[in-house]
């Protein structure tokens, strides 16, 4: 990026990799919690730059079913984020101020 003097789209998409990860971790330090939503947000950008980035460089033999392959993880991915939100808004989250048994003091 420095070199040519201005940003690709893989330096950008590479970046909101990045803000993905800092996002998390800054959740991670504020709730003692590691979201498991963040790291399919994570996962599903990182095979859209792959798919618009490195698939260029592929042969031609293995193009169609790479491209399709990674489309279909894509697609798993996003229903896998609807599944998650869907049931966190049917049965709500556990809450962090309920304590268990265990956590109980004496």
């Amino acid at each position: 990026m420095i070199q040519t003097g201005h940003a690709t789209l893989e330096d950008i998409l590479l970046l909101f990799i990045y803000l993905e990860l800092g996002a998390m971790v800054g959740i991670y330090f504020k709730t003692h919690r590691l979201p498991v939503q963040y790291l399919i947000y994570i996962a599903i950008t990182a095979l859209s730059r792959h798919l618009v980035i490195d698939v260029q460089k592929v042969t031609d033999s293995f193009h169609l079913y790479l491209l399709l392959s990674i489309t279909a993880a894509i697609a798993c991915l996003s229903g896998a984020i609807f599944i998650l939100s869907y049931t966190a808004k049917k049965y709500g989250c556990p809450d962090e101020n309920r304590q268990t048994e265990l956590d109980k003091p004496e």
